[in-house]
């Protein structure tokens, strides 16, 4: 489980970020107000503290971005 999770944010990444993928050019100036992206943070949590206790720490760092 944690794997696919892990593969899905990468692709998302990879795809649909404003900040690294392929949508950059529609958000010149970053879209992430955090030094360390909402997905990259997601993914280190994740990592760190297994797959329910990170992606609750991402969405609520999600909710809290612009």
């Amino acid at each position: 489980m944690r794997f696919l999770i892990l593969k899905l944010i990468d692709i998302y990444q990879v795809v649909f970020s404003f900040d690294r993928g392929l949508l950059m050019f529609l958000a010149p100036g970053g879209a992430c107000k955090y030094e360390i992206t909402c997905s990259e943070f997601t993914k280190n949590k994740i990592k760190e503290l297994g797959v329910a206790r990170g992606v609750k720490l991402g969405i609520r760092r999600i909710a809290s971005c612009r």
